[in-house]
């Protein structure tokens, strides 16, 4: 069972593009592992957890954040090892400034294998997020391609020589800046189905490529693989894209009547989510996060879970899992307008669904 469920997720993945990572595991489990219990009815949340290992078919990078990706995708982000590798970016003056470290850390991988930054020595510096210094330079090293993550244990990274880690064959692959762009923005249509511009740049924080982006996307419309799409609302028409395939696609589905009672519980991270101008647009949705919030100026709560049922965001639920008493609380449920009994029943729905996902037995409300 184990192994069908990650062949799947690892098919989820690809069809997005990516899975965004997050720490936070107030709920029961982290978001990536959410974000798939979501799409995969019985999936349990701790197989995801094991998904980034060696000879698996992913690997960890920066997209729009730091995420999983299909390793089919790891040549097309030579443009960004490469731009990282100069000075004035912050791995590149990392590395500068201190060789000597960065030497004794590769020297170190080399002859004793992978290491976790935990496994370095040095203390905390002042920066926000208090990093070691030898931690500042493992991701540096990530971050030019010279290391790769090689796996995730409890949520802790694992380097390793990146030629340890990406096959050859991927590694090498020759692929030019065109190449680049266009497989990345064909690949986060993919994922988004229709999108505006802006989107898909952010998708993998395509700054300050503006005239990148525009060839990229007059080589595909060229190439048949990619149409201009404007979407219709009451107030305005919004330009954007679409694959052939997913316009034809949603005509399909508009024939469909989705089941609004069956609820699920997504990530505040989940790909239809993370733009919130999209959301907005889309569903007529605000998604916030108020974990940096103080309490006082928190309107829903801490790590609240938007609830989708049918094609439509009813609720937002603010979890907590317990372990020690087998019990899922619900400390806020805050509703849309005008879901009605239906959208009740879809965060009933939802909350044992996720529940059963996490392995905790009672839910409290």
């Amino acid at each position: 069972h184990d192994r069908y469920a990650r062949f799947v997720c690892n098919r989820i993945i690809d069809r997005f593009g990516y899975l965004q990572l997050d720490s936070v595991a107030v709920t029961g489990a982290r978001s990536h592992a959410i974000v798939l219990a979501s799409r995969l009815r019985g999936l349990r949340a701790g197989v995801v957890e094991t998904l980034l290992a060696p000879r698996e078919p992913l690997f960890e990078y920066w997209g729009h954040e730091a995420c999983w990706m299909p390793i089919s995708l790891y040549p097309y982000f030579r443009f960004r090892r490469e731009q990282y590798s100069k000075r004035h970016t912050w791995p590149g003056s990392t590395m500068h400034e201190h060789k000597a470290l960065v030497k004794r850390v590769l020297s170190r991988i080399e002859n004793d294998g992978p290491l976790r930054s935990i496994d370095l020595e040095g203390e905390p510096t002042t920066e926000v997020w208090g990093a070691k210094l030898s931690t500042r330079v493992l991701e540096s090293l990530w971050s030019v391609g010279i290391l790769a993550v090689s796996q995730r244990v409890k949520f802790q990274r694992t380097f390793d020589l990146a030629e340890r880690v990406i096959p050859d064959e991927v590694r090498n692959m020759p692929i030019s800046s065109q190449d680049c762009f266009d497989k990345l923005l064909l690949k986060a249509l993919e994922g988004h189905g229709w999108a505006t511009t802006g989107t898909l740049a952010a998708t993998w924080r395509l700054s300050n490529c503006r005239t990148e982006i525009a060839s990229s996307l007059d080589r595909l419309v060229d190439r048949g693989e990619v149409i201009s799409c404007h979407l219709k609302t009451t107030q305005s028409s919004i330009a954007g894209w679409v694959r052939p395939v997913d316009l034809e696609l949603a005509h399909q589905l508009e024939k469909i009547r989705p089941r609004k009672s069956q609820g699920i519980a997504l990530s505040p991270f989940d790909p239809i989510l993370w733009d919130r101008a999209r959301c907005v647009l889309l569903f007529g949705f605000h998604q916030v996060l108020e974990i940096y919030k103080p309490v006082e100026k928190r309107r829903y709560g801490y790590y609240c879970l938007p609830i989708l049922a049918g094609d439509r965001l009813v609720a937002r639920v603010d979890l907590r899992s317990d372990w020690h008493q087998d019990r899922l609380n619900v400390l806020s449920c805050h509703y849309e307008d005008r879901v009605g009994v239906q959208g009740q029943r879809a965060v009933k729905s939802a909350l044992k669904r996720f529940s059963q996902s996490v392995g905790l037995s009672n839910i409290c409300m």
